[in-house]
């Protein structure tokens, strides 16, 4: 499934073959939480944003509009108009983040819904089973996501805990993938490993779920409070331990520069909202740093968001009147942004790619991590 091309330093140039199609790697995925990209952008769009995965949320199609009727309508990938792998986040995120008055057993989480305070039950097997039910290409383990800082004890058992719910996701994926009516029977599952900011305790975890060989493997509970230093601190930390021949996944990360520092320290898979989030409000990524489209200077600049890129909103449209839309509340202006960003991030990783294909990576990561997270 996973093809290890090449090496520099311990960033990868890797091949991914799923069922859904092959996935040059390092890639990231767009996220849809709702099956849709938030700003107005379709699944068919991404084709034309160079994107390889689309990734959405378990715990939001549950609950809208529920994974009984997409697995009714033919799956995920029918019901969104997508034709390329999906990966679908476990929920186990947004439990612990969305989600009212929750409670903690080792059956799984009890909680209230964000939505209508309807009280819900979601452990390994119900998640694994929602996942079954949208047909996704990759389907992730259900995990528990602390906060970071927490007690050392509490991030010790709750590693502990995960393990016992990534053996029970197999088993129950190993069942599900086995049934008649299952609408992608080759779906794979990706472990996740947790542990907080504790060195000793991410590198157990790993080692523990490392033995499950499973399809790929995440870092999970990162960016979420802590500093970028304690971030990079943790995955060189733990990506010794992590399969060579498996993929690797930093969830929920992040900016240009954590992608490049990512893929410097031999990670394959990011995820993140920022570039579309960002780009509802006007901030906008280049090859020369951020810029905040609604600043008064841009009102007259015919230019493009960047000349250096070629995205559709960059070919037809000019700063100015991407600034218009915005002072001007059109909702066209977030359809423009957003697909200006992520095109942006989607060619960010073919360069990184290309540079790992010249062996020329650890150039590029100079050159390109003072640049991009620099303000304008």
């Amino acid at each position: 499934m996973f093809t290890l091309i090449k090496t520099e330093g311990k960033a990868r140039r890797g091949l991914f073959e799923t069922v859904h199609g092959t996935v040059q790697t390092p890639v990231f995925m767009n996220v849809a939480t709702a099956a849709a990209i938030k700003g107005g952008i379709s699944a068919y769009d991404l084709n034309d944003l160079n994107c390889q995965i689309m990734l959405c949320n378990t715990y939001h199609l549950h609950l809208r509009p529920t994974d009984i009727l997409i697995k009714k309508l033919g799956g995920l990938h029918k019901f969104a108009g997508w034709q390329g792998p999906i990966l679908t986040d476990s929920g186990g995120f947004q439990v612990f983040s969305l989600a009212q008055l929750r409670k903690i057993k080792e059956e799984g989480v009890y909680f209230q819904s964000h939505i209508d305070g309807k009280k819900i039950f979601m452990g390994p097997e119900e998640s694994m089973r929602i996942q079954s039910n949208l047909g996704s290409t990759i389907a992730m383990a259900f995990d528990e996501c602390v906060e970071n800082p927490s007690p050392y004890e509490y991030v010790k058992r709750s590693a502990e805990r995960t393990y016992r719910w990534l053996c029970r996701c197999k088993n129950e994926m190993d069942r599900l993938n086995s049934l008649s009516d299952t609408v992608n029977k080759n779906q794979m599952l990706f472990g996740i490993n947790q542990g907080g900011t504790y060195e000793d305790i991410r590198i157990s975890h790993m080692k523990d779920i490392a033995e499950l060989d499973l399809d790929g493997y995440a870092i999970g509970g990162l960016a979420v409070g802590e500093t970028a230093e304690e971030m990079y601190r943790i995955i060189e930390a733990v990506e010794p331990f992590m399969p060579q021949n498996k993929p690797r996944y930093l969830m929920g990360v992040g900016t240009p520069v954590n992608i490049l520092e990512g893929v410097y320290r031999g990670i394959d898979f990011f995820d993140c909202v920022m570039p579309s989030r960002n780009a509802r409000h006007g901030h906008l990524f280049t090859s020369s740093g951020i810029i905040n489209i609604i600043n008064e200077k841009y009102s007259d600049d015919l230019s493009p968001i960047d000349q250096e890129c070629n995205c559709p909103t960059c070919r037809k449209h000019t700063r100015a009147y991407l600034r218009h839309l915005f002072k001007a509340n059109e909702m066209l202006a977030m359809r423009l942004a957003v697909m200006h960003n992520l095109y942006f991030y989607n060619n960010l990783m073919d360069d990184i790619r290309n540079a790992l294909d010249k062996g020329v990576y650890c150039d590029f990561y100079n050159k390109k991590r003072d640049i991009l997270g620099k303000r304008i």
